[in-house]
């Protein structure tokens, strides 16, 4: 399967006045998984909008394979799992799923228990913890090559974090994934390696330690 490169550069965005995305650069390949780490309102979601193709801002510059992107989801490209819900409610799960679960993956989407056990349901018959693992679960299994995941680990339990890790894992073998999450640990133990969003501008991150020396953390 043909490897794909998206890279993530020049991003300026400000709201009243102020800068929160001055000095970036990100790149991801698929086969790989990478970390996004920052405090809190440092700019993580509106990144991820942004590369998406949600949201506007002053200057962008994303490409897949040195091709330039408008809109990252247009043809699919970009998958994006928001913080908040999107799936309508009202309609069953599987009707829901099959047009926007790859093909190659289904029959994995289909031994997931977040779908096997929940198919027949509507999303409002979904606890928050059922139906973030859903929405996490049809992200990851889309036709998209790259996947953003907005805190996926929110609302789940230890347990479903786990399983989920393991699937994020599995997607990336075919997939590139960038993943930002408040549970920090989740994000450092399934990562392959991680970028810091600090003061507007990306740092790379080449062990625990420098989340130190970057005040992300306060000691190890």
């Amino acid at each position: 399967m043909p490897s794909h490169t998206l890279k993530v550069d020049s991003v300026q965005l400000e709201f009243d006045g102020r800068k929160i995305l001055q000095d970036i650069y990100l790149d991801c390949s698929t086969g790989e998984i990478v970390g996004l780490l920052g405090r809190n309102g440092c700019g993580k979601s509106s990144l991820l909008r942004i590369i998406f193709g949600s949201l506007n801002c002053s200057y962008r510059y994303v490409s897949i394979d040195g091709h330039h992107l408008q809109k990252g989801y247009h043809n699919n490209r970009i998958a994006y799992l928001p913080q908040h819900n999107y799936l309508p409610a009202g309609i069953k799960i599987y009707k829901l799923a099959e047009p926007f679960v790859d093909p190659l993956l289904w029959d994995e989407f289909c031994r997931q228990p977040a779908f096997k056990l929940h198919q027949h349901k509507t999303v409002n018959q979904l606890s928050g913890g059922e139906l973030r693992q859903l929405e996490t679960l049809m992200i990851i299994c889309s036709h998209a090559d790259f996947i953003l995941l907005d805190e996926p680990f929110t609302h789940i339990s230890p347990v479903q974090a786990d399983d989920l890790k393991i699937l994020i894992k599995q997607c990336a073998k075919t997939k590139g994934v960038i993943v930002t999450d408040h549970q920090y640990y989740n994000v450092l133990d399934v990562s392959d390696r991680i970028i810091l969003l600090d003061n507007g501008c990306t740092r790379a991150v080449n062990s625990a330690h420098d989340l130190v020396t970057y005040k992300y953390l306060s000691g190890i």
